[in-house]
């Protein structure tokens, strides 16, 4: 079972879809004409066209899911239920099912398509868009080794992946999964807070961005743990030991840690709707 040989339908091929879309196709893992991918609206399907030229694109899941060896559910959790009622009847029995949505558990996408569907859980985030994405895969009851690899190899192609039990699938959600979000508020800060010291918005924008990029990239390519390489940067009476007890004073990892917590909490929350 190998990656290339798949017929691929993006079902909700939305901002997490069109970046998995892109990587796969950008590398060469698969040929546009592998790929059905729907959206709900006509002027969304044209701007699919126009992106990716050579995939098959419209609005119609069945026709889609009947041509596919491999389905990717991204549509909004909302929609979840109602796209899953639809396309059961359709999906061949040796079809894998891979879901993106949050809050979806491949118990209930089994209950919905049979218990015998081969499903793999996947919790990618957005930085896909530039092949950085940060992907945990966690495998449903029927899924088989070789199943698993075509998913990583799918979810490899736009950036990093691990492999989870799926108990702790709402816990990825609410830190790799959500943590673009925290990491985009944290650049903003720092924007303002060099704003308020007194310098243009646009110097401030590119010196707060490079400045996440390259502590992130240093992380990661050092492999040192991120407080050694902080106390490398804080010398005794400088700066950086005076922002970071400042910084600690208002509880800045408590509060991290919380927002985790509470993500993770609402995914739960969204498991049992």
């Amino acid at each position: 079972m190998t990656l290339s040989s798949q017929v691929i339908a993006v079902i909700g091929a939305g901002n997490i879809g069109r970046a998995l879309l892109g990587g796969l196709v950008r590398g060469n893992h698969i040929q546009p004409h592998q790929v059905r991918a729907t959206r709900r609206l006509a002027s969304a399907v044209q701007r699919l066209q126009r992106d990716f030229p050579g995939i098959h694109c419209g609005t119609d899941n069945v026709a889609a899911v009947r041509e596919a060896s491999l389905v990717v559910l991204a549509v909004k959790p909302m929609n979840a239920a109602e796209v899953l009622t639809e396309i059961a009847p359709h999906v061949r029995p040796d079809t894998l099912i891979v879901t993106v949505v949050a809050g979806l558990t491949t118990e209930a996408i089994l209950k919905a398509l049979g218990n015998l569907i081969a499903v793999v859980r996947a919790m990618p985030n957005t930085p896909m868009l530039v092949d950085k994405g940060a992907t945990a895969i966690a495998r449903g009851t029927q899924a088989k080794a070789a199943h698993m690899n075509v998913v990583r190899r799918m979810f490899e192609a736009v950036g990093k992946v691990e492999e989870v039990p799926e108990t702790l699938m709402d816990a990825v959600t609410g830190l790799s999964g959500s943590g673009p979000a925290y990491v985009f508020m944290l650049i903003e800060a720092l924007t303002d807070a060099g704003v308020k010291q007194g310098l243009m918005r646009s110097i401030a924008f590119r010196l707060s961005t490079q400045t996440v990029l390259g502590a992130a990239t240093l992380v990661a390519q050092t492999g040192k743990h991120p407080a050694i390489l902080r106390d490398e940067v804080t010398t005794p009476g400088g700066t950086a030991i005076a922002a970071i007890a400042e910084l600690e004073s208002h509880g800045l990892r408590t509060m991290i840690i919380n927002a985790v917590a509470t993500a993770t909490q609402r995914s739960k929350e969204l498991s049992r709707a």
